[in-house]
């Protein structure tokens, strides 16, 4: 990353929105500082996260991606930006029309390309272990946990989709105090790593409402892991079918898990925004 001209592809996922490198050949990564002047939306490219695209670790994969939040930060997993990822490798002659993999910091993703722009990942098994969440202060995985905030007490779920998820279920989506109480989840020390916090609304049993404040970015337009930890926690709570879509203010994602010990699948667009050369002249 010392070059001061930097190749790049904008794309967006349901309006999640990112700034894709081709690193692949051994390029180095980007720093945290490389990270924040791109994301910036007045003196960068802006987007919420930063996808690198490096080679496979293990044979069968494509390729490998990375994930760096708009303030720098590593993440394990973005649900749309592996879409992004996928129909970049397609359009690159990397991957066929048929299913490929993919390799991630939270392990192998089976991608299937549906056509018109959509694409099928294979998410994993949500994990409810507090242990594996990272959930501090609980020793079993509960159906919601407690815990006094600020000194207001919150009801939530908690699951791993690779990383660390809240799901707060509330009536109405649009009134949710999402940044005010995201960022006071985040910063209470019950999430050693932070969490991603996921506010949702059930409308039926096969249409779920959600806004999400993510670690590193704030509030985004979608976020494809936190569609698929909102599912899962209601999933299991029954409150809606195993086959719903999850309504992000950005676009809409189908999230399917026909049962508990199955692999978790997300369902939505990926879209190319514009090409361009980014040059790097702080120094």
């Amino acid at each position: 990353m010392t070059a001061a001209l930097l190749r790049f592809t904008k794309m967006h996922g349901a309006g999640n929105d990112f700034v894709v490198l081709d690193l692949r050949g051994g390029a180095p990564s980007p720093d945290a500082d490389h990270c924040r002047a791109l994301a910036d939306r007045h003196t960068g490219v802006g987007c919420d996260q930063i996808l690198t695209i490096e080679d496979a670790e293990q044979p069968g994969a494509v390729a490998r991606y990375r994930i760096w939040n708009s303030d720098g930060t590593p993440s394990q997993q973005c649900g749309n930006g592996a879409r992004c990822i996928a129909a970049w490798l397609v359009r690159d002659g990397a991957a066929g029309s048929g299913e490929f993999m993919l390799d991630s910091p939270a392990g192998r993703h089976a991608v299937t390309p549906l056509g018109q722009g959509q694409y099928r990942i294979a998410m994993g098994m949500p994990q409810f272990d507090p242990a594996q969440v990272p959930l501090h202060g609980f020793a079993t995985a509960q159906d919601q946990y407690a815990l006094e905030v600020d000194d207001t007490l919150l009801a939530f779920g908690a699951v791993s989709m690779g990383n660390p998820h809240a799901v707060i279920e509330v009536d109405d989506v649009g009134a949710a105090p999402v940044a005010f109480v995201g960022a006071r989840l985040q910063a209470s020390g019950a999430f050693p790593q932070s969490a991603n916090v996921g506010f949702a609304q059930v409308v039926t049993t096969d249409r779920i409402r959600l806004r999400v404040y993510e670690r590193g970015a704030g509030e985004t337009l979608a976020c494809g892991s936190g569609a698929c930890a909102a599912a899962a926690v209601l999933m299991r709570r029954g409150r809606v079918g195993r086959d719903v879509t999850v309504a992000l203010p950005g676009g809409e994602l189908r999230i399917e898990w026909p049962h508990d010990g199955a692999v978790l699948s997300m369902t939505g667009p990926a879209a190319f925004v514009f090409e361009g050369e980014w040059i790097d002249d702080r120094h």
